[in-house]
C-alpha cells in the first residue's frame, strides 16, 4: 500500500493501528523524494539520516504505550526555519555555511509532538519572492507544471506536499508566502492571526534566535487537508514561553458554526487596482456557488467592509517600511532620494511603496493608528459576516521569471500589470493581522490548481479552518498531479 499522499490524520490512524510504522512511512518518503525531487527540486537540505532515526524512536515510543499529535509522521520545514545542525540561509550566498546551534521554537514542537523531519524546503532569496529560488538551491519547479512557479516564498513546501514529501509542512507569511504557493500547488495553508503562533528562531542569519513580534509576519502550517491544517496548528499554537506574552491565552476561539448552512460569508472577486482572471474569478464563484447551494447567506458587497484600496495602500507601506530596514544602507539612501522626489499629490500603488520603505517612525505610528481603524471597522463587519472568500493572486502559477522584481509584470488574461500589485490580495488579511485559510477551488483551462482564501475574525482562527474543512467535503479538496 503507497501511503505517499494519505493525510496525516489517515496516517496517524494506521499508525495507531499497527497497519504501518514511522520507519515504514519514512523510507517511503526518503524514496519518493530521491526519485521524483531532482525535476522538482523542493526539498534543499534533506536530513534523512536524523529523519529514519527518528522514526525508529517513533516507533519504540509507540511500542511502550506512548501518542503525541504527530508521532510517527514524516514532515518538511521550510529552509528558513532554524534547524540545529542543519544550513539555515534565507538563500543568500554568504551565509550559505551557516548552521543554527538550536531548533527553532516551532521546529521543536513539532518534533516534541513526535513528528518526523525529512528536510528542508526550497525558498526565494530573503523570501521576497513569489517564487522559489535563489544561487545556492537553484530553482523549483510546481509539480503541475515544471516550468511554472510553485509560489513563494514557501513554495518548497507547497510543492514538497503537492509532490507526496511528507503530510505535512511548516512555512511562513508576510505577502502572502503560506498562501500564494499552497493556491499555486493545489494544497492547503493557513495564515494564523498574528501572534496566535510564536516565530522564535524564524529569523535571517546570523540574528539571534529571540523572542519576537514582528510586525505583519506570521509561521503557519501547510498541509494537503483543511483537518491536518487544524491538527498541525494545534502543535504550532500558543505564546512563546520566553515572551512577556506567556500569561495570555491565545487559543483561537471555537469554529462560529459546524454547517455550511449556517454561514454569512461576503465574497469579492473584483479589486479596485487590478483585474482578476477570469480562471481565478470561476474558481472564487465556484466556492460562492457551493456556499449558496448549501443555505449559506453569501453576499456580493457591504458597506461595513474597509475601502479596499485604502487598505492596499496602508499595507504597502507598513510592509515597506518592515523590508526596508533591514535593506543596506546604500539601497536605503537611493529609496529616500527616490522618495523625496514624489509630486505630493502622487497618490499611486508605486508612490506609497516608496514612501512606505522610508518612512519616519512618526509616519510609521500614524499608518499604525489608520491600521487600529480599520481593525475597528473589521470587528463590526465580522459582528454580521462570519468569512470573507476572496483570491490570493490574480491567475495561477505563473511561467518561471528571473528578472528584476522591477522588470517583471504579471499578464492578466492577455494583459500585462506590475508584478507587485499583486500584493493587494494577501494585503486584505495580513495588514490587520487576520487568520486566512487556502483551499483547492478548482483548476484553470490549462490544468493548473486555483485556490481561494476564507479570511475569518482576529483570534477565531477555527471558523475559517471548519469552512475549509465543510467545503472540501462539498467540492473536494487536494487531488494529485498527473
Amino acid at each position: 500500500m503507497e501511503w505517499s499522499f494519505r493525510s496525516a490524520e489517515e496516517l496517524l490512524a494506521a499508525l495507531r493501528a499497527g497497519e504501518v510504522t514511522s520507519v515504514e512511512l519514512t523510507e517511503e518518503a526518503i524514496a519518493r523524494i530521491e526519485r521524483d525531487d531532482k525535476a522538482i527540486n523542493a526539498i534543499c537540505v534533506p536530513d534523512f539520516d536524523r529523519a529514519r532515526d527518528a522514526a525508529r524512536e517513533a516507533d519504540q515510543a509507540r511500542a511502550r504505550g506512548e501518542d503525541r499529535p504527530l508521532l510517527g509522521v514524516p514532515i518538511t520545514v521550510k529552509e528558513s526555519y532554524n534547524v540545529a545542525g542543519l544550513p539555515t540561509t534565507w538563500g543568500m550566498p554568504a551565509f550559505a555555511d551557516y548552521l543554527p546551534a538550536e531548533d527553532a521554537l516551532q521546529i521543536a514542537r513539532v518534533k516534541e509532538a513526535g513528528a518526523v523531519v525529512l528536510g528542508k524546503t526550497n525558498v526565494p532569496l530573503m523570501l521576497a519572492d513569489l517564487q522559489s529560488f535563489n544561487d545556492i538551491y537553484g530553482t523549483t519547479n510546481n509539480p503541475w507544471d515544471h516550468g511554472r512557479s510553485p509560489g513563494g516564498s514557501s513554495g518548497g513546501s507547497a510543492a514538497a506536499l503537492a509532490a507526496g514529501f511528507g503530510a505535512l509542512s511548516l512555512g511562513s507569511d508576510i505577502g502572502g508566502s503560506l498562501r500564494n504557493p499552497a493556491h499555486f500547488c493545489g494544497v492547503y495553508s493557513h495564515k494564523p492571526t498574528h501572534g496566535l503562533v510564536a516565530p522564535r528562531g524564524h529569523v535571517p542569519p546570523p540574528a539571534p534566535a529571540l523572542p519576537s513580534d514582528r510586525d505583519l509576519a506570521v509561521v503557519g502550517p501547510m498541509a494537503r487537508t483543511a483537518r491536518d491544517l487544524a491538527l498541525l496548528l494545534d502543535v504550532m499554537a500558543g505564546p512563546d514561553p520566553l515572551s512577556l506574552g506567556v500569561a495570555f491565552d491565545l487559543n483561537p476561539k471555537p469554529a462560529r458554526h459546524d454547517r455550511l448552512s449556517d454561514f454569512t460569508v461576503l465574497v469579492l472577486e473584483d479589486h479596485p487596482l487590478l483585474p482578476t482572471g477570469s480562471a481565478v474569478r470561476a474558481g472564487v464563484n465556484r466556492v460562492a456557488d457551493a456556499l449558496a447551494a448549501a443555505g449559506a447567506r453569501v453576499e456580493r458587497d457591504s458597506a461595513l467592509f474597509p475601502d479596499l484600496t485604502e487598505a492596499a495602500t496602508l499595507y504597502i507601506q507598513l510592509l515597506l517600511a518592515n523590508l526596508a530596514s533591514g535593506y543596506p544602507i546604500e539601497r536605503y539612501e537611493l529609496m529616500r532620494t527616490f522618495a523625496g522626489a514624489l509630486n505630493p499629490d502622487d497618490r499611486s500603488f508605486g508612490a506609497a511603496l516608496l514612501r512606505g520603505s522610508v518612512f519616519t517612525h512618526r509616519e510609521w505610528i500614524e499608518a499604525n493608528a489608520r491600521r487600529d481603524v480599520h481593525r475597528r471597522d473589521l470587528r463590526q463587519f465580522f459582528t454580521e459576516f462570519d468569512a470573507v472568500i476572496c483570491p490570493i493572486t490574480p491567475t495561477p502559477a505563473f511561467p518561471h521569471d528571473h528578472n528584476s522584481l522591477e522588470e517583471r509584470t504579471i499578464e492578466i488574461d492577455g494583459a500585462a500589470y506590475p508584478f507587485g500589485i499583486q500584493l493587494v490580495w494577501p494585503g486584505i488579511a495580513t495588514m490587520p493581522g487576520l487568520p486566512a485559510t487556502v483551499i483547492p477551488a478548482g483548476r484553470s483551462p490549462e490544468g493548473l490548481p486555483v485556490g481561494v482564501q476564507l479570511i475569518g475574525p482576529m483570534f477565531e482562527d477555527r471558523t475559517p479552518l471548519r469552512l475549509a474543512e465543510l467545503l472540501e467535503q462539498e467540492i473536494g479538496g487536494f487531488v494529485a498531479p498527473n
